[in-house]
Protein backbone atom coordinates (compact mmCIF):
# COMPACT_ATOMS: atom_id res chain seq x y z
CA UNK A 1 0.00 0.00 0.00
CA UNK A 2 1.25 3.51 -0.80
CA UNK A 3 -0.10 7.04 -0.81
CA UNK A 4 -0.02 7.38 -4.60
CA UNK A 5 -2.45 4.48 -5.03
CA UNK A 6 -4.73 5.95 -2.36
CA UNK A 7 -4.73 9.35 -4.10
CA UNK A 8 -5.45 7.66 -7.42
CA UNK A 9 -8.36 5.71 -5.97
CA UNK A 10 -10.03 8.79 -4.50
CA UNK A 11 -9.28 10.86 -7.61
CA UNK A 12 -11.23 8.25 -9.58
CA UNK A 13 -14.16 8.43 -7.15
CA UNK A 14 -13.54 5.07 -5.48
CA UNK A 15 -14.45 4.30 -1.88
CA UNK A 16 -11.33 4.12 0.28
CA UNK A 17 -10.99 1.08 2.52
CA UNK A 18 -10.55 1.33 6.28
CA UNK A 19 -6.96 0.13 5.83
CA UNK A 20 -6.20 2.84 3.27
CA UNK A 21 -7.59 5.56 5.53
CA UNK A 22 -5.71 4.25 8.57
CA UNK A 23 -2.50 4.09 6.51
CA UNK A 24 -2.88 7.72 5.41
CA UNK A 25 -3.65 9.01 8.92
CA UNK A 26 -0.82 7.09 10.57
CA UNK A 27 1.83 8.02 8.00
CA UNK A 28 0.76 11.67 7.72
CA UNK A 29 0.75 12.11 11.51
CA UNK A 30 4.33 10.75 11.57
CA UNK A 31 5.38 13.09 8.70
CA UNK A 32 6.02 10.07 6.46
CA UNK A 33 3.58 11.49 3.90
CA UNK A 34 4.34 14.97 2.57
CA UNK A 35 1.97 17.95 2.77
CA UNK A 36 1.67 18.07 -1.03
CA UNK A 37 0.63 14.41 -1.15
CA UNK A 38 -1.88 14.93 1.67
CA UNK A 39 -3.16 18.04 -0.13
CA UNK A 40 -3.78 16.01 -3.27
CA UNK A 41 -5.84 13.45 -1.32
CA UNK A 42 -7.77 16.12 0.58
CA UNK A 43 -8.60 17.93 -2.66
CA UNK A 44 -9.83 14.65 -4.17
CA UNK A 45 -12.02 14.11 -1.09
CA UNK A 46 -13.32 17.68 -1.34
CA UNK A 47 -14.28 17.17 -5.00
CA UNK A 48 -15.59 13.59 -4.90
CA UNK A 49 -16.94 13.41 -1.34
CA UNK A 50 -16.92 10.39 0.94
CA UNK A 51 -19.32 7.59 1.80
CA UNK A 52 -20.65 7.19 5.33
CA UNK A 53 -18.24 4.30 5.93
CA UNK A 54 -15.30 6.40 4.80
CA UNK A 55 -16.32 9.32 7.02
CA UNK A 56 -16.67 7.07 10.06
CA UNK A 57 -13.31 5.40 9.39
CA UNK A 58 -11.63 8.77 8.90
CA UNK A 59 -13.13 10.13 12.14
CA UNK A 60 -12.10 7.13 14.24
CA UNK A 61 -8.60 7.07 12.71
CA UNK A 62 -8.07 10.75 13.50
CA UNK A 63 -9.42 10.27 17.04
CA UNK A 64 -6.94 7.41 17.56
CA UNK A 65 -3.98 9.38 16.15
CA UNK A 66 -3.12 10.84 19.57
CA UNK A 67 -4.18 10.73 23.21
CA UNK A 68 -7.56 9.26 24.14
CA UNK A 69 -8.90 10.62 27.43
CA UNK A 70 -10.39 7.94 29.68
CA UNK A 71 -13.05 9.36 32.03
CA UNK A 72 -14.56 6.02 33.09
CA UNK A 73 -13.14 6.33 36.61
CA UNK A 74 -15.23 9.49 37.12
CA UNK A 75 -18.61 8.19 35.95
CA UNK A 76 -20.28 5.74 33.61
CA UNK A 77 -22.03 8.70 32.00
CA UNK A 78 -20.03 11.76 30.95
CA UNK A 79 -21.93 14.16 28.69
CA UNK A 80 -19.91 16.63 26.63
CA UNK A 81 -21.17 19.75 24.89
CA UNK A 82 -19.65 21.37 21.83
CA UNK A 83 -20.60 24.41 19.78
CA UNK A 84 -19.63 24.95 16.16
CA UNK A 85 -19.06 28.58 17.19
CA UNK A 86 -20.59 32.00 16.95
CA UNK A 87 -20.65 35.61 18.13
CA UNK A 88 -21.46 36.22 21.80
CA UNK A 89 -21.53 32.50 22.55
CA UNK A 90 -21.11 32.32 26.33
CA UNK A 91 -23.24 29.17 26.59
CA UNK A 92 -20.59 26.89 28.16
CA UNK A 93 -20.11 29.29 31.08
CA UNK A 94 -23.83 29.06 31.87
CA UNK A 95 -24.92 25.56 30.91
CA UNK A 96 -22.03 23.61 32.44
CA UNK A 97 -22.48 24.90 36.04
CA UNK A 98 -26.21 24.19 35.67
CA UNK A 99 -25.49 20.61 34.61
CA UNK A 100 -22.91 20.09 37.39
CA UNK A 101 -25.32 21.49 40.02
CA UNK A 102 -27.78 18.77 38.95
CA UNK A 103 -25.25 16.06 39.88
CA UNK A 104 -24.07 15.32 36.34
CA UNK A 105 -20.23 15.30 36.08
CA UNK A 106 -18.76 17.99 33.82
CA UNK A 107 -15.27 17.32 32.45
CA UNK A 108 -14.78 19.69 29.55
CA UNK A 109 -11.79 20.81 27.55
CA UNK A 110 -12.41 24.00 25.59
CA UNK A 111 -10.51 26.02 23.01
CA UNK A 112 -9.47 29.59 22.37
CA UNK A 113 -11.20 31.87 19.92
CA UNK A 114 -10.01 32.34 16.36
CA UNK A 115 -11.57 34.80 13.94
CA UNK A 116 -15.10 35.90 14.82
CA UNK A 117 -15.71 32.82 16.99
CA UNK A 118 -15.14 33.45 20.69
CA UNK A 119 -13.30 30.94 22.86
CA UNK A 120 -14.40 29.71 26.30
CA UNK A 121 -10.80 29.58 27.51
CA UNK A 122 -10.24 33.26 26.67
CA UNK A 123 -13.38 34.14 28.63
CA UNK A 124 -12.29 32.12 31.66
CA UNK A 125 -8.83 33.72 31.58
CA UNK A 126 -10.46 37.14 31.93
CA UNK A 127 -11.19 36.05 35.54
CA UNK A 128 -7.94 36.92 37.40
CA UNK A 129 -6.01 33.84 38.50
CA UNK A 130 -8.19 31.22 36.80
CA UNK A 131 -5.88 28.41 35.68
CA UNK A 132 -6.85 26.76 32.39
CA UNK A 133 -3.55 24.84 32.13
CA UNK A 134 -4.01 22.20 34.82
CA UNK A 135 -2.81 18.66 34.15
CA UNK A 136 -5.14 15.75 33.46
CA UNK A 137 -4.74 14.28 36.95
CA UNK A 138 -5.88 17.55 38.55
CA UNK A 139 -8.62 17.95 35.92
CA UNK A 140 -10.13 14.57 36.79
CA UNK A 141 -9.68 15.09 40.54
CA UNK A 142 -11.53 18.41 40.34
CA UNK A 143 -14.47 16.66 38.71
CA UNK A 144 -14.43 14.02 41.46
CA UNK A 145 -14.22 16.71 44.18
CA UNK A 146 -16.76 19.31 43.00
CA UNK A 147 -18.38 17.75 39.91
CA UNK A 148 -16.91 20.14 37.34
CA UNK A 149 -13.69 21.23 35.64
CA UNK A 150 -13.15 23.43 32.59
CA UNK A 151 -9.66 23.52 31.14
CA UNK A 152 -7.73 24.21 27.94
CA UNK A 153 -6.88 21.54 25.39
CA UNK A 154 -3.53 20.47 26.80
CA UNK A 155 -3.68 16.85 25.64
CA UNK A 156 -2.50 15.82 22.20
CA UNK A 157 -6.05 15.12 20.99
CA UNK A 158 -6.50 14.10 17.34
CA UNK A 159 -3.16 15.47 16.07
CA UNK A 160 -3.94 14.19 12.58
CA UNK A 161 -6.95 16.49 12.51
CA UNK A 162 -4.80 19.49 13.49
CA UNK A 163 -2.49 18.83 10.54
CA UNK A 164 -5.31 18.22 8.08
CA UNK A 165 -7.26 21.25 9.35
CA UNK A 166 -4.28 23.56 8.81
CA UNK A 167 -3.71 22.11 5.34
CA UNK A 168 -7.37 22.47 4.34
CA UNK A 169 -7.19 26.17 5.14
CA UNK A 170 -4.28 26.70 2.72
CA UNK A 171 -5.80 24.81 -0.24
CA UNK A 172 -9.39 26.14 -0.07
CA UNK A 173 -10.92 22.90 1.22
CA UNK A 174 -12.53 24.22 4.41
CA UNK A 175 -16.12 23.73 3.22
CA UNK A 176 -16.05 19.96 2.69
CA UNK A 177 -18.88 18.40 4.72
CA UNK A 178 -17.07 15.06 5.36
CA UNK A 179 -13.93 16.88 6.48
CA UNK A 180 -15.83 19.32 8.74
CA UNK A 181 -17.83 16.53 10.40
CA UNK A 182 -14.84 14.22 10.93
CA UNK A 183 -12.75 17.11 12.30
CA UNK A 184 -15.29 18.03 14.98
CA UNK A 185 -16.23 14.48 15.92
CA UNK A 186 -12.67 13.10 16.07
CA UNK A 187 -11.86 15.59 18.85
CA UNK A 188 -15.12 14.86 20.68
CA UNK A 189 -14.53 11.08 20.55
CA UNK A 190 -10.95 11.51 21.79
CA UNK A 191 -12.14 13.74 24.67
CA UNK A 192 -13.62 10.76 26.51
CA UNK A 193 -17.35 11.49 26.84
CA UNK A 194 -19.81 8.72 25.99
CA UNK A 195 -22.62 11.15 25.11
CA UNK A 196 -22.37 14.40 23.16
CA UNK A 197 -24.71 17.35 22.67
CA UNK A 198 -23.72 19.51 19.70
CA UNK A 199 -24.84 23.12 19.36
CA UNK A 200 -24.79 23.52 15.57
CA UNK A 201 -25.07 27.24 14.90
CA UNK A 202 -26.30 28.58 11.58
CA UNK A 203 -26.60 32.10 10.26
CA UNK A 204 -24.37 35.02 9.29
CA UNK A 205 -22.21 34.66 12.41
CA UNK A 206 -21.76 30.89 12.12
CA UNK A 207 -19.46 28.54 10.24
CA UNK A 208 -22.52 27.26 8.35
CA UNK A 209 -24.63 30.24 7.24
CA UNK A 210 -27.17 28.13 5.32
CA UNK A 211 -29.81 26.26 7.36
CA UNK A 212 -30.01 23.29 4.99
CA UNK A 213 -26.24 22.83 5.03
CA UNK A 214 -26.20 23.13 8.83
CA UNK A 215 -28.94 20.50 9.00
CA UNK A 216 -26.91 18.13 6.78
CA UNK A 217 -23.83 18.66 8.96
CA UNK A 218 -25.83 17.97 12.13
CA UNK A 219 -27.29 14.76 10.74
CA UNK A 220 -23.86 13.58 9.61
CA UNK A 221 -22.22 14.31 12.99
CA UNK A 222 -25.09 12.60 14.81
CA UNK A 223 -24.60 9.52 12.64
CA UNK A 224 -20.83 9.52 13.23
CA UNK A 225 -21.32 9.77 16.98
CA UNK A 226 -23.81 6.92 17.14
CA UNK A 227 -21.68 4.70 14.90
CA UNK A 228 -18.69 5.39 17.16
CA UNK A 229 -20.70 4.35 20.22
CA UNK A 230 -21.42 7.89 21.45
CA UNK A 231 -25.04 8.86 21.84
CA UNK A 232 -25.24 12.18 20.02
CA UNK A 233 -27.89 14.88 19.80
CA UNK A 234 -27.56 18.01 17.66
CA UNK A 235 -29.42 21.23 18.43
CA UNK A 236 -29.57 23.68 15.51
CA UNK A 237 -29.46 27.25 16.87
CA UNK A 238 -29.78 30.63 15.22
CA UNK A 239 -26.66 32.77 14.83
CA UNK A 240 -28.01 35.47 12.51
CA UNK A 241 -27.61 37.97 15.36
CA UNK A 242 -25.19 37.84 18.30
CA UNK A 243 -26.30 35.67 21.21
CA UNK A 244 -27.31 37.72 24.24
CA UNK A 245 -26.36 41.34 24.88
CA UNK A 246 -22.57 41.16 25.20
CA UNK A 247 -19.68 40.27 22.89
CA UNK A 248 -16.20 40.29 24.41
CA UNK A 249 -14.44 38.19 27.01
CA UNK A 250 -14.96 39.83 30.41
CA UNK A 251 -18.28 41.32 29.22
CA UNK A 252 -19.53 37.83 28.40
CA UNK A 253 -18.40 36.50 31.80
CA UNK A 254 -20.44 39.28 33.41
CA UNK A 255 -23.46 38.37 31.29
CA UNK A 256 -23.01 34.67 32.13
CA UNK A 257 -22.90 35.37 35.88
CA UNK A 258 -26.03 37.51 35.61
CA UNK A 259 -27.70 34.68 33.67
CA UNK A 260 -26.85 32.25 36.49
CA UNK A 261 -28.52 34.73 38.84
CA UNK A 262 -31.69 34.46 36.73
CA UNK A 263 -31.24 37.61 34.64
CA UNK A 264 -31.01 35.86 31.27
CA UNK A 265 -31.66 37.27 27.80
CA UNK A 266 -34.52 35.48 26.03
CA UNK A 267 -32.38 34.09 23.21
CA UNK A 268 -29.72 32.85 25.66
CA UNK A 269 -32.40 31.27 27.84
CA UNK A 270 -33.92 29.33 24.94
CA UNK A 271 -30.55 27.94 23.87
CA UNK A 272 -29.49 27.10 27.45
CA UNK A 273 -32.76 25.31 28.26
CA UNK A 274 -32.72 23.19 25.12
CA UNK A 275 -29.06 22.19 25.41
CA UNK A 276 -29.29 21.49 29.15
CA UNK A 277 -32.47 19.41 28.79
CA UNK A 278 -30.79 17.24 26.16
CA UNK A 279 -27.67 16.82 28.31
CA UNK A 280 -29.80 15.83 31.30
CA UNK A 281 -31.58 13.19 29.26
CA UNK A 282 -28.36 11.74 27.84
CA UNK A 283 -26.88 11.50 31.34
CA UNK A 284 -29.43 8.80 32.15
CA UNK A 285 -30.42 10.58 35.38
CA UNK A 286 -33.23 12.72 34.02
CA UNK A 287 -35.23 10.86 31.33
CA UNK A 288 -38.37 13.01 31.65
CA UNK A 289 -37.91 15.99 29.34
CA UNK A 290 -41.09 17.62 30.65
CA UNK A 291 -39.57 17.81 34.14
CA UNK A 292 -36.08 18.84 33.06
CA UNK A 293 -36.93 22.48 32.30
CA UNK A 294 -38.36 22.96 35.80
CA UNK A 295 -35.25 21.39 37.38
CA UNK A 296 -32.98 23.75 35.39
CA UNK A 297 -34.96 26.80 36.49
CA UNK A 298 -34.92 25.53 40.08
CA UNK A 299 -31.09 25.39 40.33
CA UNK A 300 -30.91 28.89 38.86
CA UNK A 301 -33.56 30.31 41.21
CA UNK A 302 -32.15 28.68 44.35
CA UNK A 303 -28.60 29.78 43.51
CA UNK A 304 -27.08 26.29 43.20
CA UNK A 305 -25.90 26.83 39.61
CA UNK A 306 -24.13 30.07 40.51
CA UNK A 307 -22.57 28.46 43.58
CA UNK A 308 -21.25 25.64 41.40
CA UNK A 309 -19.65 28.22 39.07
CA UNK A 310 -18.01 29.86 42.11
CA UNK A 311 -16.73 26.47 43.28
CA UNK A 312 -15.16 25.98 39.86
CA UNK A 313 -13.46 29.38 39.95
CA UNK A 314 -12.05 28.76 43.46
CA UNK A 315 -10.92 25.21 42.61
CA UNK A 316 -8.88 26.46 39.63
CA UNK A 317 -7.33 29.37 41.55
CA UNK A 318 -9.54 32.15 40.16
CA UNK A 319 -10.41 35.21 42.23
CA UNK A 320 -14.04 34.52 43.13
CA UNK A 321 -14.49 38.09 44.40
CA UNK A 322 -14.83 39.15 40.76
CA UNK A 323 -17.84 36.84 40.43
CA UNK A 324 -19.32 38.13 43.68
CA UNK A 325 -18.75 41.78 42.69
CA UNK A 326 -18.89 42.18 38.90
CA UNK A 327 -17.85 45.84 39.20
CA UNK A 328 -14.33 44.61 39.93
CA UNK A 329 -13.78 43.63 36.29
CA UNK A 330 -11.58 46.27 34.70
CA UNK A 331 -13.46 48.41 32.22
CA UNK A 332 -12.16 49.45 28.82
CA UNK A 333 -10.65 52.98 28.81
CA UNK A 334 -13.14 54.14 26.15
CA UNK A 335 -16.87 53.36 26.17
CA UNK A 336 -18.62 54.99 23.21
CA UNK A 337 -22.32 54.89 22.25
CA UNK A 338 -23.53 53.85 18.81
CA UNK A 339 -26.44 56.19 18.05
CA UNK A 340 -29.20 55.28 15.62
CA UNK A 341 -29.54 57.37 12.48
CA UNK A 342 -32.99 55.89 11.75
CA UNK A 343 -36.43 55.31 13.22
CA UNK A 344 -38.13 51.92 12.98
CA UNK A 345 -37.98 48.32 14.10
CA UNK A 346 -34.71 46.39 14.03
CA UNK A 347 -35.08 43.84 11.22
CA UNK A 348 -31.47 42.67 11.14
CA UNK A 349 -28.39 42.71 13.35
CA UNK A 350 -25.78 40.94 11.26
CA UNK A 351 -23.73 38.68 13.57
CA UNK A 352 -21.05 38.18 10.92
CA UNK A 353 -20.42 41.92 10.61
CA UNK A 354 -20.45 42.31 14.39
CA UNK A 355 -17.95 39.47 14.71
CA UNK A 356 -15.57 41.05 12.19
CA UNK A 357 -15.87 44.45 13.87
CA UNK A 358 -15.08 42.76 17.19
CA UNK A 359 -11.92 41.14 15.85
CA UNK A 360 -10.66 44.54 14.64
CA UNK A 361 -11.49 45.95 18.08
CA UNK A 362 -9.32 43.29 19.77
CA UNK A 363 -11.94 40.80 21.03
CA UNK A 364 -10.67 37.95 18.88
CA UNK A 365 -7.70 36.77 16.88
CA UNK A 366 -6.81 36.59 13.23
CA UNK A 367 -3.73 34.45 13.99
CA UNK A 368 -3.42 32.00 16.91
CA UNK A 369 -0.56 34.02 18.38
CA UNK A 370 -2.46 37.34 18.46
CA UNK A 371 -2.95 38.94 21.87
CA UNK A 372 -6.46 39.86 22.93
CA UNK A 373 -7.73 42.49 25.36
CA UNK A 374 -10.27 40.96 27.73
CA UNK A 375 -11.74 44.41 28.52
CA UNK A 376 -12.87 45.28 25.00
CA UNK A 377 -16.17 44.36 23.45
CA UNK A 378 -19.65 45.41 22.43
CA UNK A 379 -22.83 45.57 24.49
CA UNK A 380 -26.20 45.89 22.78
CA UNK A 381 -29.18 47.98 23.80
CA UNK A 382 -31.28 47.09 20.76
CA UNK A 383 -31.67 43.75 19.00
CA UNK A 384 -33.95 42.25 16.34
CA UNK A 385 -37.60 43.17 16.94
CA UNK A 386 -36.88 46.21 19.13
CA UNK A 387 -38.30 49.63 18.33
CA UNK A 388 -35.73 52.38 17.80
CA UNK A 389 -35.98 56.17 17.51
CA UNK A 390 -33.38 58.31 15.79
CA UNK A 391 -30.67 59.32 18.26
CA UNK A 392 -31.27 56.36 20.60
CA UNK A 393 -28.35 54.18 21.69
CA UNK A 394 -28.12 50.93 19.70
CA UNK A 395 -25.00 49.63 21.40
CA UNK A 396 -21.87 50.61 23.28
CA UNK A 397 -18.32 49.98 22.05
CA UNK A 398 -15.79 49.19 24.79
CA UNK A 399 -12.36 49.87 23.32
CA UNK A 400 -8.75 50.76 24.00
CA UNK A 401 -7.97 53.21 21.18
CA UNK A 402 -9.98 56.07 19.60
CA UNK A 403 -9.25 54.84 16.07
CA UNK A 404 -10.45 51.30 16.73
CA UNK A 405 -13.53 52.54 18.58
CA UNK A 406 -14.53 54.96 15.78
CA UNK A 407 -14.14 52.23 13.17
CA UNK A 408 -16.16 49.76 15.26
CA UNK A 409 -18.97 52.30 15.78
CA UNK A 410 -19.35 52.68 12.02
CA UNK A 411 -19.24 48.92 11.40
CA UNK A 412 -21.93 48.32 14.01
CA UNK A 413 -24.20 50.90 12.37
CA UNK A 414 -23.81 48.99 9.10
CA UNK A 415 -24.81 45.74 10.84
CA UNK A 416 -28.23 47.15 11.76
CA UNK A 417 -31.14 47.26 9.30
CA UNK A 418 -34.49 48.86 10.08
CA UNK A 419 -38.00 48.37 8.76
CA UNK A 420 -41.66 48.53 9.74
CA UNK A 421 -42.35 44.84 10.43
CA UNK A 422 -42.06 43.13 13.78
CA UNK A 423 -39.75 40.13 13.29
CA UNK A 424 -40.67 36.83 14.94
CA UNK A 425 -37.46 35.33 16.22
CA UNK A 426 -36.80 31.61 16.61
CA UNK A 427 -33.56 30.64 18.27
CA UNK A 428 -33.98 26.86 18.24
CA UNK A 429 -34.35 25.70 14.67
CA UNK A 430 -34.39 21.95 15.07
CA UNK A 431 -33.36 19.05 17.33
CA UNK A 432 -31.60 16.20 15.50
Amino acid sequence: MNILDIIENKKNGCELSKEEIEYFIEKYTKDEITDYQAAALIMAICINGMTQNEILDLTVSMANSGDMLDLSDISEHIVDKHSTGGVGDKVTLIVMPIIASLGIPVAKMSGRGLGITGGTIDKLESIPGYNVNIDIKEFKQNVKDIGISLMGQTLNLAPADKKIYALRDTISCTNSMPLIASSIMSKKIAAGANAIVLDVTCGSGAFMPDKEEARKLAKLMSLIGKNAGRETVCVLTNMDEPLGYAVGNSLEVIEAVNALKGNMADDVKEVILNLAMQMMKLSGKYPNMNENKAKIMEVIENGKALEKFKELIIKQNGDVSFIEDLEKFEKAPIIAPVLSEDDGLVEKLDAGKIGKAGVDLGIGRINKEDAIDSRVGITFEKKIGDEVKKGEVLAYVHGNSPEKVDKCVEEIRKAYKFGNKKIKKKNIIEII
